[in-house]
């Protein structure tokens, strides 16, 4: 393998870690030894979109785009800037060129996978915000990833802990009872709201929650573990009140 590839690797691997400073240092690197190296200015440019850098962003999107036209992820990616920073005709123009040239190719276009596309994007930048305590910022990233994407059900879970970050316990709790009512079988929201639940004292409730999501999912070692948390806090409960 050159020592192009084993850069990118490296610079993948750093990225998918969130080493974003080694990542861009990795991916810099690669650049210097191949200037047309399309995918080291694609993470770039993802890179730089987390960090805020919205011009280096874009001017390294627009590079991808350059050296292939046809790159729908970085058409996408720039789309979402362009449009987040209030350019739409110009977003818009980004994303019909991408669409084109698929329809072109007589691949078709299917919207809601782009629109999943969209939402990872606004997902990954949510993920950033909340890592940092940035919970304002990543509440509304969040909220368009799920209105992009509503079949992802973690995203609502995200949007929950984010409300009780900010201290909207309130808030958390009917996100997360309206996910359970609407998606029963839905173990994760079961998990959070039992979570939410022990967290302000209300244990009995708390095991409910973890019980029927155990009886959906009964090798599940962490629902076992907080049961068993559960009921050791009941009992010195009532210890304490004889």
């Amino acid at each position: 393998m050159s020592k192009e590839l084993k850069l990118v690797d490296k610079g993948v691997e750093a990225f998918d870690s969130n080493k974003l400073s080694l990542a861009k240092s990795l991916f810099e690197e690669v650049i210097e030894i191949n200037p047309d190296n399309i995918k080291s200015y694609f993470y770039l440019g993802n890179i730089f979109h987390i960090q805020g850098q919205l011009g280096k962003a874009i001017k390294a999107f627009n590079k991808v785009l350059d050296l292939e036209p046809s790159h729908t992820d970085a058409s996408i990616s720039l789309s979402v800037i362009l449009n987040d920073i209030g350019r739409y005709e110009q977003a818009s123009e980004v994303f019909e060129k991408a669409n084109s040239k698929v329809k072109s190719k007589g691949e078709g276009v299917n919207d809601p996978h782009i629109n999943k596309k969209f939402s990872a994007k606004h997902y990954e930048i949510a993920e950033m915000y909340f890592s940092y305590n940035r919970y304002d910022e990543a509440l509304f990233e969040y909220n368009k990833a799920v209105a992009l994407d509503s079949d992802n059900l973690d995203i609502r879970i995200k949007i929950a802990k984010v409300y009780s970050k900010k201290g909207f316990t309130s808030k958390a709790m009917e996100e997360l009872k309206r996910l359970k009512n609407e998606n029963p079988n839905y173990i994760q929201a079961r998990v959070a709201l039992g979570l939410l639940h022990y967290g302000n004292g209300n244990t009995i409730e708390a095991q409910s929650e973890w019980e029927f999501a155990l009886s959906k999912a009964p090798d599940n070692k962490e629902l076992q573990m907080y049961i068993q948390l559960s009921r050791s806090a009941i009992e010195t409960n009532l210890t304490s009140s004889l």
